[in-house]
């Protein structure tokens, strides 16, 4: 099964001050601008099985870390910046409509730093309901508590970007049902992109421009999404993180995808469950209520823990960055830009780590 990797990093100067990435976009093709100017995103091409997709994300990030070293730029592994200046977005007709659309709370998306893990289309069914079961394991990857200095949820990110930047979409933006079929998934696209288009035309915003844009496939900006690229399934519910818990991540995620082709998947109950022959998935209400902690209370939920190991994780192996960062009800400005140099750091001597071994 092939799978990739798309991971979102902030940039910063050598005083932790947020930055324009410049030339370290136009080295690679696999290198890209984001939607605001001091985030760029790493992307992996389709990897055939877990050791080349290892190899080549770490190869990746080696030279890209290497180019921000003589530009005096480093990169960040945090899911927020913890506290900033203003945050500039770039000029594009796609953001300039969802601002129209939705309003003040589009500000919250500027602030977001996610990991996103693609896997090849098979039984799609099956893997858009299970990627939605794991959605919890988001927590494994928490990096971040803080927003604009106010420390809101173990996952900041998860928080804004679910509860407020959505908060009037929610199914835009937030976890879906489990569906019967594919055509239900994609009907459901169609009446969002539906009411997507009549908000928008509300605002005063030409049909033509919002056909230009948007489309029925990147309507949604939710936590598992069906993409035409590869073509794939895309789970993109954690924060952005050190390279090494990304592959351990994307790793034990991958082996329950692989599954699916020769096990059961039955929902049931709130425990879950994963072996050889059975993938049981809980009710979908039980799901939100292990998401709700994996946001708001992270791996340190005994409960939530239990239900992961059950579906495969090996918990104790994570080391999520929240648990290092948190401690204050605030962090200002010029602790922020320490934290960011400090986990700058941190993810150069990760990669050099990964690189030796």
């Amino acid at each position: 099964m092939q799978k990739s990797i798309e991971v979102e990093y902030w940039v910063v100067d050598q005083d932790g001050a947020l930055a324009d990435p410049g030339e370290l976009t136009e080295y690679s093709a696999f290198v890209e601008e984001e939607f605001v100017y001091p985030l760029l995103e790493v992307k992996t091409p389709p990897c055939e099985t877990y050791s080349a997709l290892r190899s080549t994300f770490v190869e990746l990030l080696d030279e890209l870390l290497l180019k921000a070293d003589e530009l005096d730029k480093m990169l960040v592994p945090l899911g927020t910046p913890l506290n900033s200046e203003s945050i500039e977005v770039r000029p594009s007709e796609r953001s300039r409509i969802q601002k129209r659309v939705l309003g003040d709370n589009f500000a919250y998306a500027k602030h977001c730093a996610g990991t996103h893990l693609h896997f090849e289309k098979r039984n799609v069914t099956d893997q858009l309901n299970v990627l939605a079961s794991l959605d919890p394991a988001l927590c494994l990857l928490n990096s971040s508590p803080y927003f604009q200095g106010e420390r809101v949820a173990n996952s900041a990110r998860a928080y804004i970007y679910r509860k407020k930047c959505y908060e009037y979409f929610p199914l835009h933006g937030q976890l879906w049902d489990y569906v019967n079929t594919v055509g239900q998934w994609e009907r459901q696209l169609d009446r969002l992109f539906d009411s997507f288009k009549r908000a928008s035309m509300n605002e005063g915003v030409e049909e033509n421009d919002i056909d230009a844009s948007f489309s029925p496939q990147d309507i949604v900006w939710t936590p598992v999404r069906l993409r035409d690229e590869m073509p794939t399934v895309e789970w993109r519910a954690p924060d952005t993180s050190l390279p090494s818990q990304i592959l351990r991540l994307a790793e034990e995620i991958g082996t329950i995808m692989e599954q699916l082709h020769h096990a059961e998947v039955r929902i049931e109950g709130a425990t879950g469950n994963v072996t050889e022959e059975r993938i049981t998935i809980p009710e979908f209400d039980a799901v939100l209520d292990y998401v709700e902690e994996a946001i708001h209370d992270g791996r340190e939920s005994s409960e939530l823990s239990a239900y992961l190991e059950r579906m495969g994780f090996d918990v104790r192996e994570y080391e999520p960055l929240t648990q290092k960062i948190d401690g204050h009800e605030y962090v200002s400005l010029d602790e922020a830009r320490e934290i960011r140099l400090r986990y700058g750091r941190r993810l150069r001597r990760d990669v050099d780590d990964l690189t030796r071994s």
